[in-house]
């Protein structure tokens, strides 16, 4: 669906698309992974990512208290780090889990 958009450049008028990925990137998330070094090279990323997703959802509340930034730049900064904390639990539950597995393996 997101394909089919075809003149994205039209939203830019109603909001800042700096932080979109408009998936132009030539290398997949596997490719990156391989030439990276790997799983633990991926994982660092993306918590960095994650990090760097809160400190700025945390800074645009200080522009919003400050009257820089306005209410929706806030809240969309704010729920962008929501989700982004949401899925770093859902994705340590499930290392939690799958590590649990094989702890109950034999050997």
């Amino acid at each position: 669906m997101i394909n089919s958009v075809n003149n994205i450049s039209s939203l830019s008028v109603t909001r800042d698309l700096a932080g979109v990925d408009l998936g132009k990137s030539t290398n997949s998330a596997a490719e990156s992974a391989a030439s990276d070094g790997g799983f633990a090279a991926v994982l660092n990323n993306v918590a960095t990512g994650a990090v760097n997703t809160i400190k700025n959802a945390e800074s645009m509340s200080f522009a919003g208290i400050k009257g820089t930034a306005t209410t929706r730049e806030v809240v969309d900064a704010v729920m962008q780090a929501q989700q982004t904390l949401q899925t770093a639990i859902a994705i340590r539950d499930k290392v939690v889990s799958a590590f649990l597995e094989v702890t109950k393996m034999q050997m």
